[in-house]
């Protein structure tokens, strides 16, 4: 009976390769996908050049598209060095040509100083290493001897950095004063640079703090931390990824290939359907698009060669960016093809935990991901977000409808606030999360404050529908204006219509809709929500942008703040009052 079950399963999984989602994302079967993508990055590379052929790195890097120029070395390169049935571009002495032309600019850019001020040169060099080995017999020996030069120069620029941080007690940004995944890629440089010119203490010190990002930095739950080892930053998670991988490849250490699988479990269950990063437990992006690093790492497996294939279908020729070319020349340089296997956005159902309290379930078309991971408040830094929020909610048709993206100095957009002694507290003292392993069960997240705790309870949705609950439990004086707020999603351009009869285009005007105009649910872009009789609304709220160190700009990274105010009084003799007010949300989709 056992081996029937097993040959079923097989067959299954059989018919799950030759199904209509196989033949949608055909056209991503890789490594074919990606070399088409580097024809189309190399094309529109060349036609730039030629449209500009005195260009300099300062005039080629305008616009987001365009920033580190470098990159377009590697896709050439790859194109013309990899040996593959399915790049057609193999041998091309176009290919070499272009790639060469781009050396050299790159050369002449670091002779006159222009090259290692921009930011983040390092990243630009390591492509400029990998073009110098595929190439080496190609370049002539002036020019091979220029570009190393111009390399090498580029690289000594790391050892002291590298070198006097190797035994600091964590590689997180409050020891290092960078954070991890740069000095992660200052490592892969280091080592990379010292195998290819013969330097023996750049290789062993790049491997030393590479093994260590393996074997200790990296938390059971496969993530490197960038402020703290509490949660992960999800997106830059990818960048460290790519280094460790590198030092897989280079030194094929049994304890790199645990990194990589731990690190395959994080990325392919923390992903949303759409390809993004799941956003709830990020404390540096509130937001992430579909990573092009690290695609190679997770290729060593064969869930992560589905999971790799999975994200590069996301990727088209017309909208390629400098980084995504060379991320993804870099993801054909050394993906390792084989027999693939399903995963979590393959499956009707899913549910992961990690040993922190975050989890995430996928029931039918509805994926729910809960946090109650509990940082330390990094105050003085722009970049790293309080963990003030603790709900996402993604529907397969619609996409994220309830985010729970955390934010910086905006307790308006925290789950919960409480005002004591003047001041807005909006971050949890305490969490614990439960899931249900019963079919029909429901998972509970619990969070701790100073005058109250909530338990969120979520049962398993039904296809159309899914309902959730909150359960608020008051202790000792109650705060002033306690709030629970959840962070919609809502489209500019789009129609919210409410249960009172009032109907907006959303814009940039400010909207606040009290109580009596949102009149018990709201509707917009194909969702109903039932709320609670007191919710309010505010559209649209900015939230805040690290990198430009206040709110966003842009209105498509606006919110909507769904808040309803708690009800905690006093009773003389309860010091805890259990139970003492529920708030209940149905989300429905239309059919």
């Amino acid at each position: 009976m056992k081996r029937s079950r097993i040959t079923m399963f097989g067959l299954l999984f059989s018919l799950f390769l030759c199904c209509p989602l196989r033949a949608q994302t055909k056209s991503a079967e890789l490594p074919g996908h990606y070399f088409r993508l580097l024809e189309s990055g190399a094309a529109k590379v060349e036609n730039r050049l030629n449209a500009q052929p005195n260009a300099d790195l300062k005039s080629l890097e305008t616009g987001s598209d365009w920033r580190h120029f470098p990159y377009a070395i590697l896709a050439p390169a790859v194109l013309y060095a990899k040996r593959h049935p399915q790049n057609h571009r193999y041998g091309d002495s176009r290919m070499r040509d272009l790639a060469i032309r781009i050396g050299d600019l790159l050369a002449d850019e670091h002779g006159r100083s222009a090259f290692e001020p921009r930011g983040d040169s390092d990243w630009d060099t390591y492509m400029w290493i990998e073009a110098w080995r595929l190439l080496e017999r190609e370049l002539g020996e002036e020019r091979r001897a220029r570009w190393r030069r111009g390399i090498e120069e580029n690289v000594a620029l790391l050892v002291s950095d590298a070198a006097e941080r190797y035994d600091f007690p964590w590689y997180n940004s409050p020891y290092t004063g960078t954070s991890p995944n740069h000095y992660s890629l200052w490592a892969a440089n280091l080592l990379l640079a010292g195998r290819f010119f013969g330097n023996k203490e750049w290789e062993n010190l790049g491997a030393k703090i590479l093994r260590r990002f393996a074997t200790t930095e990296q938390t059971e739950d496969g993530y490197w931390g960038e402020h703290s080892r509490s949660g992960p930053t999800i997106g830059y998670n990818h960048l460290t990824l790519s280094a460790v991988a590198l030092y897989w490849e280079y030194t094929k250490d049994p304890a790199a290939l645990a990194a990589l699988r731990r690190a395959t479990n994080f990325h392919k269950n923390f992903t949303w359907p759409d390809g993004a990063p799941v956003e709830a437990v990020n404390d540096r992006n509130r937001h992430w698009g579909v990573s092009a690093w690290s695609q190679f790492a997770f290729s060593n497996f064969p869930d992560g060669r589905r999971y790799a294939e999975f994200l590069a279908g996301f990727f088209k020729p017309e909208k390629m960016t400098m980084e995504s070319l060379g991320r993804l020349a870099q993801d054909a340089l050394y993906l390792h093809e084989g027999p693939k296997e399903a995963i979590p956005q393959d499956q009707p159902h899913y549910a992961y935990r990690m040993k922190i309290p975050a989890g995430i379930r996928k029931t039918a078309p509805w994926v729910i991901a809960l946090s109650g991971v509990i940082d330390t408040q990094a105050i003085n830094s722009q970049f790293y977000l309080d963990r003030q929020a603790h709900l996402s909610v993604f529907h397969e048709k619609l996409g994220l409808i309830i985010s729970g993206a955390n934010s910086k100095r905006q307790p308006e957009l925290a789950t919960f606030s409480e005002k004591l002694m003047g001041q807005i507290a909006h971050l949890p003292l305490s969490s614990r999360l439960q899931m249900s392993e019963r079919q029909n069960g429901q998972d509970r997240l619990s969070l701790a404050f100073n005058t109250f705790f909530s338990d969120l309870y979520i049962p398993r949705p039904a296809n159309n529908e899914m309902s959730f609950r909150f359960v608020i439990s008051g202790r000792g004086t109650p705060a002033e204006e306690p709030r629970l707020t959840l962070q919609l999603c809502l489209k500019a351009g789009e129609t919210l219509e409410t249960g009172a009869g009032r109907k907006f285009t959303l814009g940039a005007e400010r909207i606040e809709l009290q109580a009596a105009d949102i009149g018990g649910w709201i509707r917009h872009h194909g969702w109903t929500m039932k709320v609670d009789p007191a919710a309010r609304l505010i559209w649209p709220v900015y939230p805040h942008n690290p990198y430009a160190n206040a709110p966003e700009t842009n209105i498509e990274y606006a919110v909507g703040a769904l808040s309803i105010p708690l009800r905690l009084k006093s009773r003389p003799g309860h010091y805890i009052r259990a139970n003492e007010q529920e708030i209940s949300f149905t989300l429905s989709v239309d059919e």
